[in-house]
């Protein structure tokens, strides 16, 4: 039975049974309609955090002035004129409405149907809430949080009983520059008007959110060049500008590549880089003129490699060394990439990495891009045929206490392994039985 094509063509029905399906899920028993496999893995996680199904989950609101503080602050702000044009007009027809929340779940802006905003005023939805998943359960804003996907929550979906009047619908939107998530766009409303296109219009829309970023920052890349061309001009040797994000803007004396990864406190001075070496930085109007010194590094004895998976949404790899210690943020592909070889390190051939990843080991050449910019700031620790960490390195990996915690938004038949070796879907196969 499709939930979708039910609840479009039968809202009373689709409440019945999405209601009868949490029941029995919830209470150990087995469903005649399974929940889906984004429901199903949200589930497991609020069963293991102790949600209370039934609790009154309103939290408090942050206050006008931290609001305005994050709307200031947050990119997001650049995406509302696309946002509204693509998304208001349903919201209006359809008696929804339209929320922004940043990664921290936080509601920052809010519009749409006046009848709705009032339902969702006492529902606790207002500006400023708080809708991450620990918080109030499997929904819109919380769940493609953690699942770095487009999500749609139907009435009994929603783990917390209180919001099984509602369905929502939301995307997340991620900064073009680094990879890093911004936020959420939401569309919610009454069961009865949801529209089974729902899911693919609010994801096309915060897909065009994110060009509207691209955009920007190729507008500030060629604000940088426009500042970084005569100073090049001026020097001898290599250099190189790039933002804050390490994109460049202008090279001279040296190939041109699209981006240098950067540590991630970096300040004038010297340091190493590994596409580059020993290098001088010093600071320009939105980035950094790097100069590479030409000075003999110190041998890379026994480096120690730390990765950071024990965040459900930020992940991290350092390097430390005779140089000093590094760091740089990675994005959801890069953490599953570099976990696998951490687990596996006698080293995966292409098409092994390509199962352990896509299930399927013809996209090879999809893993030899992926490792290809990996290899842009960890080459120098990396040996290809095949893919593992350098025999010398010594590997440490930080691990979520929850098994369900680990790289949640991950569907790599890989990862998937490791947490159900760890435990993490004992809960899982109970809701399967």
């Amino acid at each position: 039975m499709e939930v979708t094509r039910l609840t479009a063509t039968d809202a009373a029905r689709a409440a019945r049974v999405l209601d009868e399906m949490r029941a029995s899920t919830l209470g150990g028993g087995r469903a005649k309609l399974a929940p889906r496999p984004a429901i199903r893995e949200s589930w497991g996680r609020m069963l293991h955090n102790g949600i209370d199904p039934d609790h009154d989950f309103r939290t408090d609101l942050l206050s006008r002035d931290e609001v305005e503080r994050r709307r200031q602050t947050s990119r997001l702000r650049h995406t509302l004129p696309v946002l509204r044009e693509g998304l208001l007009s349903l919201a209006d027809t359809a008696q929804h409405i339209m929320l922004v929340a940043d990664a921290d779940g936080r509601v920052l802006w809010r519009e749409g149907s006046a009848s709705v905003l009032r339902k969702a005023d006492g529902q606790g939805l207002g500006v400023g809430a708080d809708w991450r998943e620990e918080t109030v359960g499997t929904n819109g804003i919380g769940t493609p949080l953690v699942s770095r996907r487009p999500v749609q929550v139907y009435s009994s979906e929603h783990f917390v009983r209180a919001l099984h009047s509602w369905t929502c619908t939301g995307a997340p939107i991620t900064d073009p520059r680094d990879g890093s998530l911004l936020g959420v766009v939401d569309v919610s409303g009454p069961l009865e008007t949801l529209h089974p296109c729902t899911l693919a219009l609010v994801d096309s829309v915060a897909k065009l959110a994110q060009a509207r970023l691209r955009d920007l920052h190729l507008t500030s890349l060629e604000q940088l060049r426009a500042v970084a061309a005569p100073v090049l001009a001026r020097m001898d040797g290599r250099a190189v500008a790039v933002d804050k994000n390490g994109w460049t803007a202008a090279v001279t004396g040296m190939p041109y590549t699209n981006r240098l990864a950067l540590p991630k406190s970096l300040a004038p001075g010297r340091c190493w880089l590994p596409a580059l070496g020993l290098c001088s930085v010093e600071p320009l109007p939105g980035g950094w003129l790097i100069h590479p010194t030409g000075d003999p590094e110190p041998p890379l004895t026994a480096p120690h490699i730390l990765l950071d998976v024990s965040h459900p949404r930020r992940w991290t790899v350092t390097v430390s060394g005779q140089t000093g210690s590094w760091t740089h943020e990675l994005t959801p592909r890069h953490a599953e990439l570099l976990y696998l070889l951490a687990l596996h390190r006698d080293g995966r051939s292409a098409s092994t990495l390509a199962d352990d990843m896509f299930g399927d080991p013809a996209r090879t050449v999809t893993v030899r891009a992926e490792m290809s910019r990996v290899r842009r700031y960890l080459g120098a620790f990396l040996d290809h045929r095949p893919y593992r960490f350098t025999e010398g390195a010594e590997v440490e990996v930080l691990l979520p206490e929850a098994p369900l915690d680990l790289l949640p938004h991950s569907v790599a038949p890989g990862v998937v392994r490791a947490r159900a070796a760890a435990g993490g879907q004992a809960w899982v196969e109970r809701a399967q039985r």
